[in-house]
């Protein structure tokens, strides 16, 4: 017999600590070991925080030795959003890409007809979409296998991902992958949560929160930061949130991303099934084959996708409709402002930015004088106006109040201000 509870038992049944995946291996038999209440939830806490550390020192190595950050496959980010396919070997993701963008990705009977990543480009609605179709992945892939890691790195850079999924197999699929998916830090069809953490110089753990929580207390709070070696933090939470979501908030490298589960292959099941697939929240039956519903798979990603097009306007020009600013909730600061659309068509444009004159849905008169605050709606005309050079100097050296030598930030005494001020009265 092995003493030391649970963990030195996990430890002795797999040799000692190891390497990064063996050590993964025992925290995770560990917490299966755990009993799941009020007593050992401070516990499985700090259990969790070793188990997220551990998986990003597997993805992003520290040491020299190590390889160095995991990089995804070298494809080129062309047009406008990227959605990428994500599936298990066989499902119909070179199939789909081909009829969706027409570039001929290699298909056949057998798995793993796809080795590395295949783009294309769709056109929709005035915007180029590229579409990855990366390799399979199997179970285990976060953990490297199968080139899952360079699969799942490149996952990170897509505005949507299209989880291919076959039918006629099992329903235990779409939870495999997402396990996968999760493991390496994407969250599907998730928001980030409400959480504040704020590092402070002194006063230790300052815990608030403004809702009751069922799920997470300041003692597991304090758990998981001492895993962080964070003492002096200020933490507010602001909805109903586990101990996972907090974890995801310190670590901060997480991908919130939406996705559609597509069921392929639907020509080979029966009505009765395809229509209950069809009602599951954010899945897209089709058939590549039988050229099935694939118009509205395209439709259904252009709406999630939530592409805001900002068409541009010289002064005394008509607009240029034919290439817009493409605004997503992934690119830029992840916003619909005049500010993202600055950034979008270049970040020197900010330094000269005086205000924006809108034509659209989001102004009530047209054209509206706005700022960098503004919310753009699809298909605004944006008109941007440029500081002068007067300007520019009055921005870096401060607005002429009359309190300040002009052209310089040099104040005046009060004796000077009142003698010019009565001065001008007198004239």
């Amino acid at each position: 017999n092995v003493g030391g509870g649970g963990w030195a038992a996990a430890k002795h049944s797999s040799g000692g600590g190891g390497g990064i995946l063996e050590r993964i291996k025992n925290i995770e038999l560990e917490m299966a070991r755990t009993q799941k209440n009020k007593a050992t939830s401070t516990h499985l806490g700090s259990l969790k925080a070793k188990l997220c550390q551990l998986r990003r020192e597997l993805l992003e190595p520290s040491t020299a030795g190590a390889g160095g950050k995991q990089p995804g496959f070298e494809v080129q980010k062309m047009g406008d959003a990227r959605i990428g396919l994500v599936g298990f070997p066989s499902v119909g993701k070179s199939s789909l890409l081909t009829a969706l963008t027409g570039v001929k990705s290699e298909a056949a009977a057998y798995e793993f007809t796809t080795l590395t990543c295949i783009p294309g480009i769709i056109y929709h609605n005035g915007v180029r979409i590229q579409l990855l179709d990366l390799p399979g992945i199997i179970v285990g892939a976060s953990a490297g296998r199968g080139r899952g890691r360079q699969v799942i790195s490149t996952a990170k850079s897509c505005d949507i991902i299209l989880m291919v999924i076959d039918p006629t197999k099992d329903d235990a699929q779409k939870d495999m992958l997402t396990k996968e998916l999760e493991n390496i830090g994407i969250r599907l069809n998730r928001r980030p949560p409400d959480v504040s953490v704020t590092k402070t110089t002194g006063g230790g753990l300052k815990f608030n929160a403004t809702v009751p929580l069922t799920h997470f207390d300041r003692d597991q709070c304090a758990s998981v930061l001492t895993q962080y070696r964070m003492f002096n933090v200020d933490v507010v939470i602001r909805e109903d949130c586990t101990v996972d979501d907090f974890i995801d908030v310190i670590d901060g490298n997480r991908k919130y991303c939406k996705c559609l589960y597509v069921y392929n292959k639907i020509d080979m099941i029966n009505i009765e099934e395809c229509d209950r697939l069809a009602r599951l929240p954010m899945s897209v039956v089709a058939s590549v084959n039988a050229k099935l519903n694939l118009d509205y798979l395209v439709a259904r990603v252009w709406d999630e996708m939530q592409v805001v097009r900002v068409y541009t306007k010289k002064k005394g020009a008509f607009p240029d409709f034919s290439d817009p600013i493409v605004i997503t909730p992934q690119r830029g600061n992840k916003q619909t402002t005049v500010e993202n659309a600055v950034l979008l068509l270049h970040k020197s444009m900010m330094e000269e930015f005086k205000c924006a004159m809108i034509w659209g849905s989001s102004v009530k008169m047209a054209p509206a004088i706005c700022g960098l605050k503004h919310q753009l709606n699809d298909e605004d005309v944006i008109q941007i106006q440029k500081m002068t050079q007067a300007e520019k100097v009055r921005a870096v050296t401060g607005k002429k109040t009359g309190t300040t030598v002009a052209g310089s930030n040099i104040k005046m005494d009060a004796k000077t201000l009142k003698e010019r001020k009565d001065k001008t009265l007198r004239s």
